[in-house]
């Protein structure tokens, strides 16, 4: 379900703010080959991810979800209009072990 509030930003604009639940943001994860090597070198996973989430969305879902922390969020809408999410996770938190979590593995 979808939350809305409005807020300024510091040109005195009017923002709307669509704040999303954690399910709705992350759709599935991708298990291709490049998304297994990107696991394996750097510790990343690719998510399809709804494609009104922000970066900030998806770290915050990823993060509740597995209970993980992340570094970076990098997102891309591909030419067939899905929204694609390349999570890095921390040093400390392995992708390898949220991808055998997910059935990936």
């Amino acid at each position: 379900m979808e939350q809305t509030s409005n807020r300024i930003d510091g040109k005195g604009k009017t923002i709307h703010v669509i704040k999303m639940d954690m399910y709705e943001v992350i759709k599935h994860p991708l298990s291709t080959e490049k998304a297994i090597r990107l696991m394996e070198s750097e510790n990343k996973l690719l998510f399809i991810v709804d494609k009104k989430a922000t970066k900030k969305d998806v770290k915050q879902a990823v993060e509740k979800m597995f209970k993980v922390k992340i570094e970076k969020v990098n997102t891309l809408v591909g030419p067939d209009g899905k929204k694609r999410a390349y999570v890095k996770f921390a040093a400390e938190n392995p992708a390898i072990d949220v991808a055998t979590q997910l059935g990936l593995m």
